[in-house]
């Protein structure tokens, strides 16, 4: 089934959903060192592999990290060849000085922000949405 293109169909159609917890981005030299089914994603890079998980499970691991964030996913289905999602809630969160990690899934888009300014993200995705 293919994804939304439409940008105003997109834009529209996000409805946001917070995900419970808080979140860290890591970087890791032996992937093997953690349990695949313990991080939500990981990409490789030449310096190591980012992993995310959730913090209380990286803590166990003893993991270094300097940013803990909330996740937050656009439940709509957007296509991989969609344009301009990623810059439309982008900017408008860079407006209110809020940082965002885009990740995209097959089906949704999922956006890190920073923890502290969850609550507000959540505020000015759902504004966007409506405008």
């Amino acid at each position: 089934m293919a994804g939304e293109n439409n940008l105003t169909a997109l834009v529209q159609g996000m409805e946001p959903k917070l995900n419970s917890g808080e979140y860290i981005f890591s970087t890791i030299k032996d992937i093997n060192k953690i349990k695949r089914e313990d991080s939500i994603c990981e990409f490789k890079e030449s310096e190591g592999t980012t992993v995310v998980m959730k913090k209380t499970i990286a803590d166990q691991y003893n993991l270094t990290y300097d940013y803990v964030a909330s996740w937050i996913t656009l439940t709509i289905h957007s296509s991989l060849e969609a344009v301009g999602l990623t810059a439309a809630f982008s900017s408008e969160l860079a407006k209110h000085n809020i940082s965002c990690n885009v990740i995209a899934g097959y089906y949704h888009d999922h956006i890190f922000v920073d923890s502290k300014h969850a609550t507000k993200a959540m505020e000015v995705l759902r504004k966007l949405a409506q405008s």
